[in-house]
């Protein structure tokens, strides 16, 4: 009998794996747990299973299990898993895309703002995983047809910054693994409405879709509906109405950054989805709207970068970290705040 049974997907700041929870039924006879898996996971080959199994992702009892693990009654059986597929025809694209470091296993990319991560949605060409077919269509991983050949996370299409690509189902499985244990660190910054009080802070709460509007997600803080979220951040400048944040992630939730920022009334800066694209804070002054209309026009989305990240190697066990500057469109306007701050008459 399935005793549980979680999927995990989320479309911004996001991983992408699935988790799964089974409780072995007192009447099961013994057989291998891949075929146990393969019977209880819709659309899930016994490759697959395997790939997972190999890379330490299937437990019982909370011990990691070969694929050839006879199960007994009453096991626990969990598994994590890099997202499933989706089998339509995928279009390898030579696009242009970042690449800041590559080996055998993974690649990094710094990703461009504006660039949608995985065919959907009216999408179906033009993202980076169009450019990552062609740049990898030697791979077997990236013959398949699958929507998102190893995307284990990802973000938002107006936000720029680091991510890390697999290249082998291994990988993708041991770095899924790495995200659902919360062991990636993961640093953003972003340009938000107002000051702090506190210059370091947690915000805590709940997210899940909003009931009136379901393109947008909500905080819920009795707890009471969406899932766990935390955001760790620290104010790095104060520039008049507005302040540098970096954010770090303690969970990976749909537009978490967002959401958590518009919550404590602090959106992000040109949000269009979360209240940051008119004058939060500021004066009534004509020439003071002209300035952050200009801003606007400056950086045409919300000003959210994913700046670091780090992670264990999933072959060599080494610490991984990656750094990257800020986009330009978030540093000149971010320039341009602080020559307001210096001169402001308004």
């Amino acid at each position: 009998m399935s005793e549980e049974l979680t999927t995990e997907s989320v479309e911004e700041n996001g991983e992408l794996y699935e988790h799964f929870r089974f409780v072995v039924d007192k009447g099961q006879s013994s057989i291998r747990v891949d075929k146990f898996l393969v019977g209880k996971i819709e659309n899930a080959s016994r490759n697959k299973i395997q790939s997972a199994a190999k890379a330490g992702n299937i437990l019982a009892n909370d011990s990691s299990i070969k694929s050839n693990y006879k199960i007994k009654p009453s096991d626990i059986i969990t598994i994590v898993m890099s997202y499933p597929p989706i089998n339509v025809e995928l279009k390898p694209e030579d696009i242009p895309i970042n690449i800041i470091y590559e080996d055998n296993d993974l690649l990094i990319i710094n990703k461009e703002p504006g660039m949608v991560v995985h065919p959907g949605h009216g999408n179906f060409t033009g993202t980076l995983v169009n450019a990552l077919a062609y740049h990898l269509k030697d791979l077997p991983m990236f013959k398949t047809g699958e929507l998102r050949p190893g995307i284990v996370h990802r973000i938002d299409k107006n936000t720029s910054g680091i991510m890390v690509v697999a290249k082998n189902e291994i990988a993708a499985n041991k770095l899924a693994k790495q995200f659902f244990d919360r062991t990636i660190n993961r640093k953003y910054i972003a340009l938000v409405w107002g000051t702090f009080k506190e210059h370091t802070g947690t915000i805590t709460g709940n997210i899940g879709r909003a009931y009136k509007d379901r393109k947008r997600m909500s905080v819920f803080p009795d707890n009471d509906f969406g899932k766990h979220a935390v955001t760790h951040y620290k104010v790095l400048e104060e520039l008049g109405y507005v302040s540098v944040v970096e954010c770090k992630l303690e969970t990976g939730r749909t537009h978490q950054i967002r959401v958590h920022f518009e919550h404590i009334s602090r959106p992000v800066f040109n949000d269009d989805k979360y209240s940051g694209n008119a004058v939060m804070k500021g004066t009534t002054f004509t020439k003071y709207k002209q300035f952050v209309q200009n801003c606007f026009k400056q950086i045409p989305r919300h000003a959210l970068h994913a700046k670091s990240l780090e992670f264990t190697h999933p072959t060599t066990g080494e610490t991984m970290f990656f750094d990257s500057e800020l986009p330009q469109d978030m540093l000149i306007t971010i320039d341009k705040w602080r020559n307001y701050v210096e001169s402001r008459d308004f």
